[in-house]
């Protein structure tokens, strides 16, 4: 692979993470050695910073992250304030919906529930303020933990999370009307929502069995 190409990749990836991204993260995806990743990560540090733009990577303890200029953070406070639109698209709600219930959870538990990657939908409600990230969890990797925020309990006019609706009152609420959709996307978006349903009803079984087995471990007795 090319410099050229591989630098490109590198930057998409910094770009829909949200979060910072290690060298061997970003190493095993491009699949380009170490140093070889580091020089061009270095390479696109030097681009940003010459051009003076409204983004800039920057160097984190975590590894490398794509951040907005500070110079332009005026603007951008603009635009989360009152740019952006006041309703959220149907995967946002799904993620909230999901984030809601079973915070703190982490991005890959996400996924798997939902069944697809779900980047740039929490890049949005983080955006948004209606996502926070409540710190990393102690397992290989650390990855973030995400749970809901004030802004979350003031969109769905909640007092606190004991007051959270129903999974089919999410689904109820307004959001923009979408395309007239063809029946064979209608049928495959059908498909999905059940999915989501089925996987999530799969991964509590799948706890609940786990905490029985813990139960029986601690009740036997010893040899």
């Amino acid at each position: 692979m090319e410099d050229r190409e591989a630098k490109s990749i590198i930057e998409a990836l910094l770009f829909m993470a949200g979060e910072p991204v290690t060298l061997d993260t970003l190493r095993k995806i491009v699949e380009v050695d170490k140093y070889n990743t580091e020089r061009l990560v270095r390479e696109l540090i030097s681009d940003y910073s010459i051009r003076n733009p409204g983004l800039f990577v920057v160097e984190v303890a975590e590894g490398f992250q794509m951040v907005t200029n500070p110079a332009c953070a005026p603007w951008v406070k603009k635009l989360l304030s009152t740019a952006v639109p006041k309703k959220l698209s149907r995967s946002s709600l799904e993620t909230m919906a999901i984030i809601a219930y079973k915070q703190p959870i982490i991005k890959a538990e996400i996924e798997a529930i939902r069944g697809v990657n779900s980047d740039g939908v929490v890049k949005t409600l983080l955006e948004r303020r209606l996502v926070k990230i409540l710190g990393r969890k102690e397992v290989p990797g650390r990855p973030l933990m995400y749970g809901t925020t004030k802004e979350f309990l003031q969109y769905f006019g909640l007092k606190d999370l004991s007051e959270l609706p129903t999974l089919k009152e999410f689904e109820e609420v307004d959001i923009p009307e979408l395309p007239e959709a063809a029946p064979e996307e209608e049928k495959e978006e059908t498909e999905t929502e059940s999915q989501v349903r089925q996987e999530d009803a799969n991964l509590s079984i799948v706890e609940q069995d786990e905490e029985s087995e813990v139960q029986e471990e601690r009740i036997q007795p010893p040899e």
